[in-house]
């Protein structure tokens, strides 16, 4: 499997899961609100932050029938709604500068070819495309021609459309690209997460693997940290009470710096698959102390013969282990040996 760059972070086996903190529209067009969540996603220490760029009549036709999930939050059409919750462009140069005063990656998802010279223009370290957009090939190929790295999800996508999109994306000249498990509904329900996914595109495409993560809550993307996920990539809003068609499935900022943690403490246990006895910490001192040995059952006075029911088996760990209880029956005590003292061989 390749590994990718991605700014200065390296993406993919044997590297630590890259977190992106996906804002969305949850910056509710306000530069302040799109700052704190920038502050936020940094110091809850996510790899990177990431935005969209669209404009609404670009990107939906006039005639596209309004989205049921979203009613009783719009009663807009999309066009109009999307527009509505646009983040606006001039904003991006601004997010980018303040993105690494906070030593986080600024990511915008591109919807439009002016988004992606724009973004480009600003030197990003990936470009994100939605799951909604991998059926756009020329669009995909235009985004491979900036030659950085694509990360692309794959929500609702058959194997030969995610082919094709890879394709067209090397076909532009990107070089470098990741594939993310998605399911496309808003919030997703466990049920249809199918994290075994990723198992699948690992084998299927040879390129570091994850999760676009719409479920509630922080489980499911801890989850996919278990299973492998080279990549986890979660909404997250300063407020779920705000209006907002993105705000009622992310996560808050605490629960943000939750689910990074816990990611790390995920990737941390899997460890290395060996069974070789004590970890070093182990050694301090559960291994002596909290192991079981022959203990004295009474007292034994020095040169007794030893019988079996002089003796039996408690923890500490320090003296003969248990499995040679049998062949201490019969030897002489060196010394008096008190009862419950721990039996050596230096006693026998």
């Amino acid at each position: 499997m390749t590994t990718v760059r991605l700014g200065k972070k390296t993406v993919g086996q044997g590297h630590p899961c890259y977190v992106i903190a996906e804002a969305g529209s949850n910056h509710n067009r306000d530069l302040d609100t799109s700052k704190r969540l920038i502050d936020e996603a940094a110091d809850a220490g996510a790899d990177a932050i990431k935005f969209q760029t669209y404009s609404g009549r670009t990107l939906y036709s006039t005639k596209a029938p309004q989205f049921d999930y979203l009613s009783g939050i719009s009663s807009k059409k999309p066009h109009e709604l999307l527009e509505d919750i646009s983040l606006p462009r001039e904003w991006q140069s601004l997010l980018a500068d303040h993105s690494r005063q906070a030593g986080i990656e600024f990511l915008s998802s591109p919807f439009d070819l002016q988004a992606v010279d724009e973004l480009d223009a600003l030197g990003v370290a990936v470009f994100k495309i939605a799951s909604f957009e991998i059926v756009d090939l020329p669009f995909i190929e235009y985004v491979g021609s900036k030659a950085r790295p694509v990360i692309l999800s794959t929500g609702m996508a058959t194997l030969a459309e995610i082919e094709e999109a890879m394709d067209a994306a090397r076909q532009g000249g990107a070089t470098e690209i990741c594939l993310l498990q998605c399911a496309s509904l808003y919030p997703a329900p466990a049920s249809i997460m199918n994290l075994a996914a990723m198992d699948t595109l690992k084998t299927a495409f040879k390129v570091p693997v994850g999760l676009s993560d719409h479920s509630l809550g922080t489980h499911i993307p801890v989850a996919a940290a278990a299973r492998g996920a080279h990549i986890i990539e979660k909404h997250f809003t300063l407020d779920r009470s705000h209006p907002g068609p993105d705000h009622p499935f992310a996560i808050e900022p605490h629960q943000l710096k939750e689910l990074v943690q816990q990611i790390h403490d995920v990737e941390a246990a899997i460890g290395d698959g060996l069974k070789s006895g004590p970890t070093t910490e182990e050694a301090k001192e559960m291994y002596t102390k909290a192991r079981r040995s022959v203990v004295a059952a009474a007292t034994i006075a020095a040169g007794t013969p030893i019988t079996r029911t002089m003796l039996t088996v408690k923890r500490p760990g320090f003296g003969i282990k248990p499995r040679f209880i049998d062949a201490i029956v019969g030897r002489r005590a060196k010394r008096d040996i008190e009862e419950d003292e721990v039996i050596t061989w230096e006693m026998v």
